[in-house]
């Protein structure tokens, strides 16, 4: 059993190898994450929670960096047969693991080897249907997701004569309230973090037009990205126009530009549903760790994101980011009754309900979601339902079940230096969204040739 020569040549830095655990009469289990500050502690606590349920096994979190420093090292440790039962892996890693046959023990396999209760119908559609093989199994566990939402100062939209509980809805007319706020003296209307995922990926998904050929790669491996269409072509051209006069400012590849929210330098910020425990921290008036100084909060809202709207049937749904948990196998097959046993735990309305109202990730099931709502969440936090109503509005259709390309971590950052030299104002949309295109086409053949 190998993780195949792709995934292995496409992990980037050295790592350090696991340890073997020593062996008790409790079922030990090894859960390799990239959750760190105050999200490891809460994997942590969700750990110690099932262990202290039950006597059997022990579910042992060690946090490995981030994604990609996580992933290579369940790559390394399993080829010297010191791979974790269990590995947090984001999605754009997908089909990379998918292509790691003999590695990988799918969940489904798993839950029906052992005999335990697992109904894949109990967890939200546009979810699972990321992790899904061609027949509709469940191939991993959805643990974090989430999805872009757009976050806008209420305070600046007051300021500025808008409405605070209407947030824009369209892209002209987020481009006509930014005119507006900048006359009320705000410097920059938008800015967005995870370009890709939220300008190109989701953008692609909401519009309900193909990013590339195949379904988005869940038809097959010979796909071809086509993400430089004319609808692509005319929104990022038009973020570019608006990038001359601040209307909309790039502030970096992942959500480095968050500060130029939580400062109140740009009155917009499209991110991850999952940023709003962060916003809402930073956004309260608190006192500088620095300079001692008292900052004035502000209040913020929630809206979802906007549209063009000569699109026809947009919007459609947006979909997910973050990650899942896959199961490694090479251990003993009693081991897997308790990966099987912590998943269902896992997946539990309470433990589902109280990560997603922590975090902000959505609830992986609609019982978890129905007892955040039944608890009164939604009403004390508003906007914290964006996202799920944002993602189950409407069925999934190809253009926006998800993405499924080998290489697709390279080719995010293709993605993000054609488009830096967008911004720059060095190329146009359409020559770097073709060169892109192209570049990115590479990587995919090369993954299709080495997993043939």
């Amino acid at each position: 059993m190998r993780f195949s020569r792709s995934l292995i040549l496409g992990a980037a830095g050295a790592v350090m190898l696991g340890h073997a655990m020593p062996a008790s009469a409790v079922t030990e289990v090894q859960w390799w994450h990239a959750m760190g500050g105050r999200l490891g502690e809460k994997v942590n606590a969700i750990a110690k929670g099932f262990n202290e349920s039950q006597k059997d096994y022990r579910v042992v979190p060690v946090y490995k960096g981030n994604y990609t420093e996580t992933m290579t090292a369940a790559i390394a440790a399993f080829r010297a047969k010191k791979q974790p039962h269990i590995v947090q892996v984001f999605e754009v890693g997908t089909a990379s693991m998918m292509a790691a046959k003999g590695a990988i023990y799918p969940v489904y396999q798993l839950m029906k080897d052992n005999k335990l209760d697992f109904d894949p119908s109990a967890y939200l559609p546009t979810v699972t249907g990321y992790y899904t093989d061609s027949n509709g199994n469940m191939l991993s566990m959805p643990f974090n997701s989430s999805t872009p939402v757009l976050y806008y100062n209420k305070n600046q939209f007051k300021k500025a004569g808008l409405d605070p509980e209407k947030p824009p809805k369209t892209w002209p007319e987020l481009g006509e309230f930014a005119k507006k706020l900048q006359a009320a003296g705000v410097k920059c209307g938008l800015t967005t973090g995870w370009q890709s995922w939220v300008q190109i990926e989701n953008f692609s998904a909401w519009h309900n037009v193909p990013i590339a050929t195949r379904e988005n790669g869940f038809g097959g491996l010979d796909t071809k990205f086509t993400f430089n269409s004319p609808l692509h072509v005319k929104h990022i051209g038009q973020l570019a126009d608006w990038q001359k006069s601040k209307i909309f400012d790039y502030g970096g590849r992942r959500s480095d530009s968050a500060p130029k929210f939580y400062t109140q330098e740009c009155a917009m910020y499209m991110n991850s549903s999952a940023a709003y425990a962060g916003i809402k921290a930073n956004t309260k008036t608190r006192v500088d760790a620095k300079t001692k100084k008292e900052i004035q909060g502000f209040e913020f809202g929630v809206g979802q994101l906007p549209i063009w709207p000569d699109v026809k049937g947009a919007p459609q749904n947006t979909i997910i980011g973050g990650a899942t948990l896959w199961v490694l196998k090479g251990h003993p097959a009693p081991t897997y009754k308790a990966v099987g046993a912590f998943f269902n735990y896992l997946s539990s309305a309470a433990v589902q309900a109280d990560w997603h109202q922590f975090t902000g990730y959505l609830p992986i099931t609609k019982a978890a979601y129905e007892l955040t709502k039944s608890q009164g969440f939604y009403d004390k936090n508003p906007g914290t339902d964006v996202a799920i109503r944002q993602m189950t509005g409407k069925p999934p259709t190809p253009n926006s079940k998800g993405l499924r390309f080998g290489n697709f971590v390279q080719i995010r950052d293709i993605i993000n230096e054609e488009l830096e030299g967008v911004w720059a104002g060095k190329q146009s949309a359409k020559a770097a969204l073709d060169t892109a295109v192209s570049r990115g086409n590479e990587l995919l053949r090369k993954f299709e040739a080495a997993n043939k």
